[in-house]
């Protein structure tokens, strides 16, 4: 099922503030100075690497933004897997505006196609398991909502948008509450019933505490595959199960392998790799 685009509304002041901060106190001086008002030009954005497309609508709304006037066509949209060489978008009108887009448009394209390329290869890492790949909330201020739907573009699932939407109890909340049964009873009393809770735990003699004081999901942390293994067996279907801690490419099989419901990686919004890709002119 295709992945719909965030609103205009989401992305347009996000885009709005790169290009302000670009542009600074006296706008882009340099192809003010240097290229024709009257000039005009036809590029295209241009696939370096193999990859996954996030971001491009942030990217043509940055050239939309300079300049009305510059003409986008879209050839590979969001989620669309790219080869070396593949044309992204086409990009055509006054040259200034490009010009003095192209590097906020560029950020957005190469970061969140980054995000999405990530969270591609780790889901093709664990393919024949049932674990699905999950981000975190340790994204880049200002950019959650855009980098987790560049995770979703990837094939993977979304955790907790904010400390809103769900109760996550994790060991320092434990502290404060004098155990785990303790923090889960506050949490209970403290939220409505459509609120979930999910407790971290790094042992099974904490899991076994968490089980017996009702959860709906539990947070294995950092244990090894075999502790995994018995972890789910424990739990035997009673919460969710999400592994989380030293997820890479090469551990991702053998967590998966423990039958846990969900993989989390901070990595994939918060050290992703940009995705090389540029713009090319055509004339």
């Amino acid at each position: 099922m295709p992945i719909p685009p965030l609103p205009t509304l989401m992305i347009e002041p996000l885009v709005r503030t790169a290009l302000l901060e670009d542009l600074g106190r006296a706008g882009d001086v340099t192809t003010d100075a240097v290229v024709p008002a009257e000039m005009r030009a036809a590029t295209a954005l241009v696939a370096r690497k193999a990859g996954v497309v996030a971001g491009l609508d942030l990217a043509l709304m940055a050239f939309r933004l300079m300049d009305p006037a510059i003409e986008t066509k879209v050839e590979r949209p969001d989620g669309s897997r790219l080869a070396p060489g593949d044309v992204i978008a086409a990009v055509a009108g006054p040259m200034r505006g490009i010009l003095s887009a192209e590097r906020v448009a560029l950020n957005f394209l190469c970061h969140l196609s980054g995000v999405a390329t990530a969270t591609a290869a780790l889901v093709e890492a664990v393919r024949g398991h049932k674990a699905r790949i999950t981000c975190t909330r340790k994204t880049m201020p200002g950019l959650r909502a855009v980098q987790k739907h560049a995770v979703r573009l990837g094939g993977g699932a979304n955790h907790r948008f904010g400390l809103d939407d769900a109760v996550l109890i994790k060991d320092n909340h434990v502290a404060a509450a004098g155990g785990i049964t303790q923090a889960i009873a506050r949490a209970r009393t403290g939220v409505g019933h459509l609120v979930k809770i999910e407790v971290e735990v790094d042992t099974l003699a904490q899991l076994e505490e968490a089980l017996g004081a009702g959860i709906d999901a539990v947070l294995l942390d950092n244990m090894g595959p075999d502790t995994l293994r018995r972890a789910v067996a424990m739990v035997g279907g009673r919460a969710v199960t999400e592994a989380s801690g030293g997820i890479t490419l090469e551990t991702a099989p053998a967590v998966a392998a423990s039958g846990v419901d969900l993989i989390s990686a901070g990595w994939l919004t918060h050290s992703a790799p940009a995705l090389d890709i540029g713009l090319d002119w055509r004339g």
